[in-house]
């Protein structure tokens, strides 16, 4: 039996995820344009600067990020590979705690701040409760990662994303996933006079009925469930013990195994 981890939901073969860090105020004109566009993303935050002047308000965090996912990015910023790890974990901890009342879900990922890290750092944070984080290194391909605690983008959104994002749509049948992952900081379109730049995109890489809209936490959640299959020695059984459902190719064609359910091939079941 050709089995193959090739599929998003729905059958899809390709995702598309946003990025954007610290909270500015002008997260909510950006959010508003993925909203109009159906592209989901996430919001990395910083909680000790809600409220502050020239950021979200925690009024904005509730009302604004519905359709996204919010994140953790660290309390005040730092460096976290120059903390001692105790400091690493509050950082993160303390992020967590602060903006989970806002949206009322557990927070389990980050980024980077300044985009640096260090492998001594991945198990503290992992240890408060983070399980993905994302780098600021551009890959400019469209592959998952290997660790999600390293989860390098496609690009930032000022590397030539239309470019980026033709090839991606170009890009014909795969035997592995496909992400375009992209990131940045909603201030640079205010900074660089740029907005039509994230307009333009959005409308043209939203409303593909072939591309799932995803928010990061999605992402690594539908992922790990695809990994969690079990699957028996002849392949005639594919056991879904997660709550997620997940899709696979089975001799090239889409199979939709749901939660807690198993698939048989070529058996009487």
């Amino acid at each position: 039996m050709k089995l193959q981890f090739n599929l998003f939901p729905g059958g899809m073969s390709k995702a598309l995820t946003m990025s954007y860090d610290d909270g500015q105020h002008y997260d909510i004109r950006l959010a508003g344009i993925f909203d109009k566009y159906g592209i989901k993303a996430t919001f990395h935050l910083n909680s000790s600067m809600l409220n502050a002047p020239g950021f979200l308000t925690v009024k904005d965090v509730q009302r604004i990020f519905k359709n996204h996912e919010v994140s953790a990015h660290s309390v005040t910023h730092p460096h976290l590979e120059r903390l001692p790890l105790p400091m690493v974990v509050d950082e993160l901890l303390e992020d967590r705690k602060r903006l989970e009342p806002l949206v009322d879900y557990p927070i389990r990922g980050m980024s980077y701040p300044f985009g640096t890290y260090s492998p001594a750092i991945i198990a503290p944070l992992q240890s408060a409760g983070i399980e993905y984080s994302r780098t600021v290194s551009s890959t400019y391909h469209f592959d998952l990662p290997l660790n999600f605690m390293e989860w390098h983008p496609t690009c930032h959104h000022n590397e030539d994303i239309h470019t980026i994002w033709e090839r991606f749509t170009l890009q014909g049948p795969s035997q592995k996933l496909n992400l375009c992952y992209i990131w940045g900081h909603s201030f640079e379109f205010e900074r660089q006079s740029n907005w039509e730049l994230i307009e333009a995109f959005c409308q043209k890489a939203g409303g593909h009925s072939n591309i799932w809209y995803a928010t990061n936490i999605e992402i690594y959640d539908y992922v790990t469930a695809l990994h969690s299959l079990k699957i028996s020695a002849d392949h005639t059984m594919i056991r879904n013990n997660s709550a997620i459902d997940v899709w696979v190719s089975i001799e090239d064609k889409p199979v939709h195994i749901k939660g807690g359910t198993t698939h048989y091939s070529h058996t009487s079941h």
